[in-house]
């Protein structure tokens, strides 16, 4: 089935995002675990899985609608030099990966790209849950304050 071209290009654009978030949380886990927080090493690599499996169904997507998925692209990988800079990063750019998402689901309307939209508009839940999760994160972080916090990152 051919595709409309702004389509194609919005799936390669939303591929190089989670291409990127792939990098950035895989790197974090890395990072964690390296510090010694296996919990926090856990939740960034379990995320990092997510945001892998999204990749495949975007790449499957494209090639559904003719067009070919742009591996080649990856966006800036942000590395948090601490754990909580990692998850205010973390915070960002689930924030962003959702903006994208409702103006991409915006941009499907216009074109008429029902199922492209459907699509889209299904990874918007899971973008939402990881931006809930890392402000959750950060509240608890505020309210316990950093050290203890980490400290309950040590095990899992």
């Amino acid at each position: 089935m051919q595709g409309d071209p702004r389509i194609l290009e919005l799936l390669n654009q939303h591929l190089t995002f989670e291409l990127t978030a792939v990098n950035q949380y895989f790197l974090n886990s890395r990072m964690c675990a390296n510090w010694g927080y296996e919990r926090l090493a856990k939740r960034h690599r379990e995320i990092a899985l997510e945001e892998m499996r999204d990749t495949e169904e975007l790449i499957d997507r494209i090639l559904y609608l003719d067009g070919l998925p742009n591996l080649q692209r990856l966006g800036t990988v942000k590395v948090g030099e601490t754990a909580i800079e990692q998850i205010r990063l973390a915070v960002e750019l689930e924030r962003a990966a959702v903006a994208n998402l409702d103006g991409y689901v915006v941009t499907c309307n216009e074109v008429g790209d029902q199922g492209t939209r459907e699509f889209l508009a299904a990874m918007i839940g899971e973008e939402e849950r990881h931006v809930d999760f890392w402000e959750t994160q950060l509240v608890t972080i505020d309210q316990i304050g950093e050290a203890l916090y980490l400290a309950q990152q040590v095990r899992d």
